[in-house]
């Protein structure tokens, strides 16, 4: 459910964000601040631009194409897309509230501590509902098999941990002291008998009401890199008090994959991705800025008055809306993503060699779009945080299921001496701007860039059944200053 792991863990919120499928004449969906302390949607985009922004993007998020329209609508009570709505939430509170309080949800008992640890050091969070038209059921047989499609787990990505949860209720020994044991094997195939592995178990009593977790790391690492060794799970219970005999699941209350859908059982991967994408060199948007920036008239509100640009270093509000896009039927959350942004001199296509941020990409994207209203980014020092995006990645009706848009603020301004105590500027950036009273010719004045930055979270389907979540570190400007 959460992130194709084909793509960057970084990028991807801010790619999604800009991601455009508009009709001719359609709103940009972009706003910006109007120079006078306003934010203002910006102008329309056109088809052309629409489809070179698109595909840049897709690219540098390695995300693939924006699925085609199904009459299918992905169910979001399933117990997968639920656990990742969950954790999406988390994700997206204050820090320190998060710490200090816990959601009142009712699916709230789905994240465990050790799962928040996971969540807390991942990039990816993949959901997996078991596919029943792989799974085939033998007579006699007490436990049950499950089979997770895990075809869009990334070999370059990093598994940290995996989990299968299985749901109990109470069941036919209900009221009793009975105790069992819930054990998953992985099945495999050796001289071309099945086997079973044991993976995990755990101890559960015939009055336990609620999720029960399993580790299986193992058998998803397995299935990885191995796709042809992935012949599924297998569930078996048995009594503590006569280990040699199986009972049947449903006896001790354990939900099968015909039960009700926020309880079915499903296995999730927390992975850790690549810190950046860098953008391939095969694709460029080619058209330039100066073609596109003639073709607009000047708006009253955005366009006030001439010295836009040579204000004090300071941060403007850059906000885009993924409803204004008309993502809201494949981006699940946030409905929005604010990304300020610093001005400076970094050309596109950014080379590894410039140490670019994820922000910094975006805004060299937006910039060529809008260079008379989004400054470049700026080469300097900075510190950045994640994001987080949940979104569909396979032919269904919707991708995206949060955020709705993407605010990315940004920093714009000179820095000129004297230096100001709120441009927050660095000693280096003082002594930057005094030798260049000196040498104005030779030595460039501090850039205004991004000094703390802030990150986002997408979540999305991967197909009518798999949900993802993705985290996207360094999205959003906090505050800007001089370096």
């Amino acid at each position: 459910m959460c992130v194709g792991l084909r793509m960057s863990s970084v990028l991807c919120s801010l790619v999604i964000l800009l991601i455009v499928r508009l009709t001719l004449a359609s709103l940009s969906g972009i706003y910006v601040d109007n120079g006078v302390d306003q934010t203002v949607m910006h102008r329309t985009l056109s088809q052309d631009d629409q489809q070179e922004v698109e595909h840049e993007i897709l690219e540098l998020l390695g995300l693939p194409d924006r699925p085609r329209r199904r009459h299918i609508h992905p169910s979001l009570r399933k117990s997968a897309p639920q656990f990742l709505m969950d954790v999406y939430r988390r994700l997206s509170e204050d820090t320190e509230r998060t710490r200090t309080v816990r959601s009142t949800d009712e699916f709230d008992n789905l994240i465990t501590d050790q799962d928040q640890m996971a969540i807390d050091q991942s990039d990816i969070i993949m959901t997996f509902l078991n596919k029943n038209h792989h799974v085939s059921e033998v007579r006699h047989e007490r436990g049950r098999r499950l089979w997770f499609d895990v075809s869009e787990v990334s070999r370059d990505s990093t598994l940290m941990m995996a989990e299968l949860r299985i749901y109990q209720k109470p069941g036919k020994w209900k009221g009793t002291s009975k105790t069992f044991t819930i054990t998953v094997h992985s099945i495999i195939r050796l001289n071309g008998q099945r086997e079973l592995q044991v993976l995990s178990s755990v101890n559960t009593t015939a009055d336990y009401f609620g999720w029960l977790e399993m580790n299986v790391t193992e058998g998803l690492a397995l299935w990885v890199n191995d796709p042809a060794q992935n012949k599924g799970l297998y569930i078996s219970a048995h009594s503590t008090d006569r280990p040699d005999h199986e009972v049947k699941l449903e006896d001790i209350g354990l939900v099968n994959t015909k039960g009700d859908d926020e309880y079915q059982p499903f296995m999730v991967g927390f992975f850790k991705g690549q810190e950046i994408i860098q953008p391939t060199r095969h694709r460029r948007i080619k058209r330039s800025a100066s073609k596109r920036s003639h073709k607009r008239k000047a708006h009253p509100l955005i366009d006030p008055r001439p010295n836009y640009d040579h204000k004090s270093c300071q941060i403007q509000t850059l906000y885009v809306s993924f409803k204004d896009l008309q993502w809201q039927d494949w981006i699940i959350a946030p409905e929005g993503y604010g990304a300020f942004y610093c001005s400076g001199e970094c050309n596109f296509p950014l080379n590894a060699h410039m140490n670019a941020t994820n922000h910094a990409i975006v805004q060299t994207l937006v910039h060529l779009l809008y260079p008379t209203k989004v400054p470049k980014p700026c080469r300097a020092p900075t510190k950045l945080s994640p994001i987080s995006v949940l979104y569909f990645l396979d032919e269904s009706n919707d991708w995206i299921i949060a955020p709705e848009g993407y605010g990315a603020f940004y920093c714009s301004g000179e820095c000129n001496f004297p230096l100001n105590a709120h441009m927050n500027a660095t000693n280096h950036a003082i002594v930057q701007t005094l030798v260049h009273l000196l040498y104005p010719t030779k030595v460039p004045k501090p850039c205004c860039a991004p000094t703390k930055l802030s990150p986002i979270s997408v979540l999305y389907f991967l197909d009518e059944s798999n949900v993802n979540l993705k985290k996207y570190k360094n999205m959003v400007v906090k505050s800007c200053g001089c370096h």
